[in-house]
């Protein structure tokens, strides 16, 4: 149980520990939800009025430097007969290859995509999986910037694979003007191809990724914090229900990992489906 409590001191804003059990007006504690204000914590440092570095900022450097690093252990050594570490590394790779690449790309276009899909998917995973990790508790998905990121490098790749396949104006064609359709319809149909396709791909790509990672971020730390406040605060059979919400968040923590590898999944998925399209005749 001190688990829990170690978890509940650690600076979710950048008000340091204790953050989320603050002092009430009359001098006792009192149980404070999380807010968005835990998306925006201040600064570490700023230069200018135009950049800063924050705890989520840090957050997705480490993350990125693990990845990096697990990565290259993985790989540095490749041998006909794997090791432990390169067995681990072809498994993740051949799951991407197998069961995202090919599943929605012919095999040559699976091979030739295969870093780029990999990088989202592991990149995903990486910056979703620091939110229930000790010490950083938050992912940086949370906010919209690195899901836009994301959303918009697998636009370039879908349309850039579109022009190379048909040319831009065969591709922005065969999108846009549906074949087969009245002439007159286009004046309703091509404003709604437009949007679906170019616009709300990478919009929804953001949101979907963005939403998730921000409602599994709040459900944990409201869980752990009822948890913190009952066992601190509470007395006789209030003690008994914060362990009953403590076993709770636990279960919300196996399921907050289950959900940072199905969004990685997903967005992956999505950005494979997107550029094996751009490819077909529609």
């Amino acid at each position: 149980m001190g688990s829990i409590l170690g978890v509940m001191n650690l600076p979710f804003v950048g008000n340091g520990p204790g953050a989320l059990l603050a002092t009430s007006e009359d001098g006792g504690s009192g149980m404070h939800m999380p807010t968005l204000d835990e998306l925006y914590p201040a600064p570490f440092w700023t230069i200018g009025d135009w950049f800063e570095f924050n705890r989520l900022d840090l957050i997705r450097v480490v993350a990125t430097i693990g990845l990096v690093v697990l990565i290259w252990l993985g790989a540095r050594r490749i041998r006909l007969v794997p090791g432990r570490g390169q067995s681990t590394f072809e498994l993740a790779m051949g799951f991407v290859h197998k069961q995202i690449c090919q599943a929605a790309m012919p095999p040559a276009m699976a091979r030739r995509y295969l870093p780029f899909i990999a990088t989202i998917f592991f990149g995903v995973l990486a910056l979703n999986i620091t939110g229930i990790l000790p010490f950083f508790n938050v992912s940086s998905n949370g906010l919209v910037a690195v899901p836009m990121i994301l959303a918009v490098c697998a636009w370039i790749a879908f349309v850039a694979q579109g022009i190379r396949a048909h040319g831009l104006g065969h591709y922005l064609a065969d999108n846009l003007f549906p074949k087969g359709a009245p002439k007159v319809m286009y004046l309703l149909l091509t404003p709604i191809e437009f949007l679906s396709t170019f616009v709300l791909r990478p919009v929804t790509l953001t949101v979907r990724l963005m939403a998730n990672m921000i409602a599994g971020h709040f459900l944990l730390t409201a869980f752990f914090v009822m948890t913190s406040y009952l066992l601190i605060e509470g007395g006789g059979l209030i003690k008994g229900l914060g362990v009953l919400t403590a076993a709770a968040s636990f279960a919300f923590v196996i399921f907050e990992i289950f959900i940072a590898g199905l969004q990685a999944f997903i967005f992956a998925i999505l950005t494979s489906v997107y550029i094996g399209l751009a490819k077909e005749e529609h």
